[in-house]
């Protein structure tokens, strides 16, 4: 049995956790908190804590992790460097997932990209699309965040030399390393992203549209499953599922 605690609880993932987790025998849920709740107090029965809180308590709940050795499982996003810097480097010493987007589906998505890139090589112009939910309060998605930062390592680049967000006016004609994304926001989405590789006289795109967040919130009660039994060090979803 593992026992979970899931800060952030009273949001729409932390509402799906608890949801999901009665779905799954080997998890117990250990404890819930919230904004004002205290995470020290509850620690101590919990294996490992679903952190899908804020992207300002992250860096604070894996320093506390850390000291009482609790494995954390990342769902949060929109961090800074800097806070993400001050939340790895507790990986020395527990172990930790960190991903954009716990579906099963979204990590094959990955994958897919790289595969694709690879193949197509240069002569593709690289363009990313992604769609949320109005009440969304970070652009661009992780998610749509990784896959650029995939296509950029596939391409040898430095992603914030060649990200452009959004077009307007006279701006020329598009450079050929230019990797472009597109955040659009609007109604309940729950998250569509599309890789699209654009050469000359064909397309090629890859979609992956979520209906619910039930496959977010399973895939990160899967990660917690596994991440118990891992020794410390930085992990993401395409190790939790065999992918690399």
């Amino acid at each position: 049995m593992v026992n979970i605690i899931i800060t952030g609880s009273k949001g729409r993932m932390g509402q799906m956790l608890v949801a999901c987790a009665a779905n799954h025998p080997e998890l117990r849920i250990a404890g819930q908190i919230d904004q004002g709740d205290d995470l020290r107090s509850i620690l101590a029965s919990g294996d490992v804590v679903i952190d899908f809180s804020s992207h300002t308590a992250t860096p604070a709940i894996a320093a506390l992790c850390a000291e009482h050795k609790k494995a954390m499982v990342i769902g949060t996003t929109g961090h800074s460097k800097e806070d993400r810097s001050l939340v790895t480097r507790h990986s020395s010493r527990i172990p930790m997932v960190w991903s954009s987007n716990f579906s099963t589906g979204v990590n094959a998505l990955f994958w897919l990209a790289r595969k694709a890139a690879e193949i197509l090589g240069p002569g593709f112009d690289l363009e990313i699309v992604e769609m949320h939910h109005r009440l969304k309060r970070d652009a661009p998605s992780g998610t749509a965040r990784t896959l650029a930062e995939i296509l950029a390592e596939v391409r040898h680049q430095q992603l914030e030399q060649v990200l452009r967000h959004g077009r307007a006016g006279i701006v020329g004609q598009r450079p050929a390393e230019e990797i472009g994304l597109h955040s659009v926001r609007g109604g309940d989405v729950v998250g569509d992203h599309t890789v699209i590789f654009a050469g000359l006289g064909e397309r090629v795109e890859l979609t992956h549209r979520a209906s619910s967040r039930e496959t977010f919130a399973n895939g990160a009660l899967r990660a917690a499953q596994w991440v118990v039994r891992q020794p410390p060090g930085l992990y993401d979803m395409q190790q939790v599922l065999g992918l690399k």
